[in-house]
């Protein structure tokens, strides 16, 4: 259970998709000029990396070495295609939103990529905590971005107003280099936040060296 934890957590913070590795460029600075279509994004391609890594790592030992990465897409586009279907019976709203970044998840270099590195060479439970914590960390990251963006592009957050009519935003966050800006400011304040962290912690041990 420590081992399924470690996992999920390295996917959530050691290896942020976003933050740490940079991944999935398109749909994080595309998709979340508002908090809720980050968190729809998020969710849906979770959904997508949970359900993949499960059925990849069941098949690793049955779908040949030489068409592993087409096996591998035509499983991950069939996920995605339900999660689209299903967005598009019970979210239409999010569905209109999203748009093609929807079907654009087929090609998401994370899922992909941890189909390749993780899922095709592990048994379920840990391909299960691998594409759970790569997902929830993309999905917390787009939030966040979102939640960045729409309060200062839009004085909102889920659409809630938070300053009234006299709050002037600033529009550049809610266009393409708000996306830039805000994503550039936030892997700042984390390394920031990191760096601060490893220094404390080499104080302490060099403390009790001495």
């Amino acid at each position: 259970m420590m081992k399924l934890f470690k996992i999920f957590k390295n996917g959530v913070l050691n290896e942020n998709p976003v933050f740490v590795q940079l991944l999935g460029m398109c749909p994080t600075l595309a998709v979340t000029t508002s908090a809720l279509d980050g968190m729809a994004m998020g969710l849906a391609t979770m959904a997508v990396l949970f359900a993949a890594n499960f059925a990849i790592s069941i098949l690793r030992n049955v779908i040949p070495d030489k068409i592993r990465i087409p096996a591998y897409i035509v499983i991950i586009a069939t996920f995605v295609t339900l999660i689209g279907m299903f967005m598009h019976g019970y979210a239409m709203s999010l569905y209109k939103s999203l748009g093609l970044f929807i079907p654009l998840i087929v090609v998401n270099c994370i899922i992909l990529g941890r189909a390749e590195s993780f899922a095709s060479k592990n048994t379920p439970a840990p391909s299960i905590a691998d594409g759970l914590g790569m997902g929830f960390g993309f999905t917390i990251a787009l939030t966040v971005l979102g939640i960045v963006r729409e309060i200062l592009g839009a004085g909102s957050i889920f659409g809630v107003s938070l300053f009234g009519e006299a709050f002037k935003p600033a529009i550049i966050m809610i266009l393409p280099p708000g996306a830039f800006l805000a994503l550039g400011l936030l892997i700042g304040l984390l390394n920031h936040i990191q760096n601060k962290n490893q220094s404390k912690n080499l104080d302490e041990d060099l403390k009790e060296v001495i």
